[in-house]
């Protein structure tokens, strides 16, 4: 488990990057406002995307250039993604954020072969959030 600051988020990015040097599916788990948009939006700085990212909670996707992708599941869950078609999406060359990725989803992908990290985000202190990276 890592403790980082937001300053030092870069470090998790680059982590991630080289265990998934050609682009995946990484899950982000955790509670409300414990920070899973704004690792994305650090991930898409540390990309060299200069776009601002935002939450895809009513939109289920955003798409910034053809490097990364951003869902959130929380208000859709699992079989709205499946009925909706998106997990096609998930096939495209990039690295593809998902928030609220439930074990079906994780098992859809394990069966699925698809390159999967799973990130589990819990507050650590007012400063900080803990980190748990592990492969699906």
């Amino acid at each position: 488990m890592m403790k980082l600051s937001l300053s030092q988020l870069p470090q998790l990015c680059e982590r991630i990057t080289k265990e998934l040097p050609q682009g995946g599916i990484v899950i982000l788990q955790g509670d409300l406002s414990s920070g899973k948009t704004t690792f994305t939006q650090a991930f898409a700085e540390f990309l060299g995307l200069d776009e601002a990212v935002t939450s895809p909670t009513f939109s289920l996707q955003q798409r910034y250039g053809d490097k990364l992708y951003h869902y959130d599941l929380y208000n859709y869950g699992f079989e709205k993604f499946l009925s909706l078609g998106m997990m096609e999406e998930l096939e495209r060359e990039g690295y593809h954020l998902v928030e609220w990725g439930d074990d079906t989803l994780i098992g859809w992908l394990k069966r699925s072969g698809l390159e999967t990290a799973i990130v589990k985000i819990t507050k650590c202190d007012d400063e900080s959030r803990c980190y748990e990276v592990s492969r699906a």
